[in-house]
């Protein structure tokens, strides 16, 4: 049974959170001042074990599945990751995993995750120069030991690597032409993302956002672009290449060009709950039925059910009407 929703959506890609935890404190998702050194994240007995995530994906797998993303927060905070990645790589079903990350730990994880299974990995990364880096980031972490973790990543077989760059007006606008220079003479993909309302915490206003056309007209400025057509179905990214053929780049963007018609995504929260938008208020329990006894068929009617009375497209109702409902924030769910 591959299960649609509402909108004819089917289900192919799970985002699995493994930790709400991360070691940076960007603007946009966990801003330093909410998520403070007293902040309570999760006890680790509210978090699924490896066995428990590993048996949901099997079970999501079943239900038409093909694409698994490992998140967080920060996934690589999460100890004993390559032992998870080997796991989920055996997933039946199943044609990719991937791992979003900030970097931060690449240059020590990237082989061993490599050979336990892992794929790809997509790489945040909001500015080339340290200072805006660290506004960008809220840590003060060099940007050298994030490019030193994308090196390992391509020399362990982690490709195509994209980098994730979100632009907010005022902050990293600046960064744009470097990272797109960068990313294309180091012969990754670079993907701007537009500044988006998850959660309630990261002071969004449209005013903040940088739209895509002007991200592309900036580019296109000085490094002329062509638009190419998706990989595959439902790709968020718009894509463009560079017409003198010296690689490519995409932009994300939720605000201005919602995408909500052709989202197959579902997202597994460190806590077990099922969450069927990005901008979703809230989350289907798995965890208290997985953990009181509940069958694989039990679990797999569950998500099925869930799935199949999906309508969200908060993206193309975005409007003052929606600003006042609850989202969950990015960090417990992955983005």
């Amino acid at each position: 049974m591959h299960p649609r929703d509402r909108l004819d959506r089917p289900i192919r890609d799970l985002r699995i959170s493994v930790t709400d935890r991360c070691n940076f404190r960007c603007s946009y998702c966990m801003p330093a001042e909410v998520y403070g050194r007293d902040y309570a994240f999760l006890p680790r007995s509210e978090v699924l074990s490896f066995e428990e995530i590993v048996r949901l994906a099997r079970l999501f797998a079943e239900l038409g599945v093909e694409k698994l993303r490992i998140t967080g927060g920060e996934p690589t905070v999460r100890h004993g990751l390559p032992a998870l990645v080997r796991a989920l790589a055996s997933v039946e079903g199943t044609r990719d995993l991937a791992m979003t990350t900030n970097g931060s730990t690449l240059v020590r994880l990237a082989r061993p995750l490599a050979e336990a299974g892992l794929r790809r990995v997509s790489v945040s990364l909001d500015a080339l120069d340290d200072a805006t880096f660290g506004r960008m980031s809220g840590v003060h972490v060099p940007v050298a030991r994030i490019l030193e973790g994308i090196a390992a990543a391509r020399a362990a077989g982690l490709v195509p690597l994209k980098i994730n760059t979100v632009v907010r007006r005022g902050m990293n606008e600046d960064a744009i032409i470097p990272l797109a220079r960068w990313a294309r003479d180091e012969g990754y993909i670079v993907r701007f993302v537009e500044f988006m309302d998850v959660g309630t915490t990261n002071g969004w206003r449209t005013e903040d956002v940088v739209p895509a056309d002007e991200i592309l007209a900036r580019v296109d400025a000085v490094l002329p672009l062509e638009p190419i057509p998706p990989d595959y179905p439902g790709e968020v990214a718009d894509r463009y290449r560079y017409r003198d053929g010296s690689g490519e780049l995409g932009v994300i963007a939720s605000v201005t060009r919602p995408f909500c018609g052709a989202c197959t995504r579902a997202r597994l929260s460190a806590d077990g709950r099922l969450y069927l938008c990005l901008f979703a208020s809230a989350g289907l329990d798995l965890k208290t039925p997985l953990r009181a006894g509940a069958s694989d068929a039990d679990l797999r009617d569950l998500v099925a059910a869930a799935w199949t009375a999906r309508d969200d497209r908060y993206s193309e109702r975005r409007s003052e009407a929606t600003a006042a409902e609850g989202r969950v924030e990015m960090f417990a769910i992955g983005g």
